[in-house]
C-alpha cells in the first residue's frame, strides 16, 4: 500500500510539497483506516439525515414525488377534489422511504470494511464520487432484497396504495409509464436508493473538500496532518 500516503493527498484540492512533509510520521495503516473511517462517517451521516421522519418529505433533493408520467391522474384527483388522497399518497411513498434505509447502514459498513487495496485506489484517484459509485457497485441489490419488504409493510397500511396501483397499471398498459414505476412498492424502492445515494454523494463532497472537518480521532490525525 505503498501509493495509499500519496494518493490520500488527491482528497484535497490545493496541497503543497511542504504540506506532504507533515505526512512523514504517518503509516500506510493509518491512511488506509481514515480513508475508511471518513466513508463509514459519510455513509452513517446519509442514512441518519434520510432514516428519520421528514427525512424524505421536506427535503426537495430526494422527496419521492409520483411519476412524472402519472401526472395527469394527479392532476385529475386534485381537480375531483381528492387532493387531500393524492398529497396522503405522496407522504405515504416518502414515510415508507424513511422506514427502509436504516436497513442501509449495516451494508454500507460492511462494504467499507470489505474494500480492497484495488478499491481503494478507484476510490482516491477517481472523480469526485468515487466512494458513491463503489457503494452503488456493491450495496444496491442488498439494499433493494433489504428495503422492498420494509416498503411494502409500509404501504400496506395506507389504502390509497391501491389506488394507485390500479391508476398507474392503467397507464402503464397505455404506455405511458414503466412497468417498474407501475408498482408502488418498486418505485418507492428504487426512489429511496435513488435518494440515499444522492445524499452519500453530498456527504463523499463535503469530506473530499474540507476533510479536516471528519469527526473519528485517526481521520483527524490524518487530515490534520496534511492541513499543518
Amino acid at each position: 500500500m505503498r501509493y495509499v500516503r500519496a494518493l490520500l493527498l488527491l482528497l484535497v484540492f490545493t496541497v503543497t510539497p511542504a504540506l506532504a512533509l507533515s505526512l512523514a510520521d504517518i503509516s500506510n495503516q493509518d491512511a488506509a483506516s481514515a480513508l475508511k473511517s471518513a466513508l463509514e462517517q459519510g455513509s452513517a451521516k446519509a442514512v441518519e439525515q434520510l432514516g428519520r421522519p421528514d427525512g424524505f418529505l421536506k427535503n426537495m433533493k430526494v422527496k419521492i414525488p409520483l411519476p412524472p408520467k402519472l401526472k395527469r391522474v394527479e392532476s385529475m384527483m386534485r381537480t375531483v377534489g381528492m387532493g387531500r388522497q393524492a398529497d396522503e399518497l405522496v407522504t405515504a411513498m416518502n414515510r415508507a422511504a424513511e422506514a427502509a434505509v436504516p436497513e442501509a447502514k449495516t451494508l454500507l459498513v460492511d462494504a467499507v470494511k470489505q474494500m480492497s487495496v484495488q478499491d481503494a485506489k478507484q476510490v482516491l484517484t477517481g472523480p469526485p464520487d468515487a466512494a458513491t459509485q463503489y457503494f452503488k457497485r456493491t450495496t444496491s441489490s442488498k439494499m433493494t432484497e433489504r428495503f422492498l419488504p420494509i416498503v411494502k409493510e409500509a404501504t400496506q397500511k395506507v389504502q390509497l396504495a391501491e389506488i394507485y396501483n390500479n391508476y398507474a397499471g392503467k397507464a402503464a398498459n397505455f404506455g405511458l409509464l414503466s412497468a417498474e414505476d407501475a408498482n408502488l412498492d418498486t418505485y418507492v424502492t428504487q426512489k429511496a436508493l435513488d435518494g440515499l445515494f444522492l445524499q452519500i454523494a453530498e456527504e463523499e463532497k463535503a469530506i473530499r473538500r474540507n476533510p479536516a472537518s471528519a469527526a473519528t480521532s485517526i481521520v483527524q490525525r490524518v487530515f490534520g496532518a496534511i492541513g499543518k
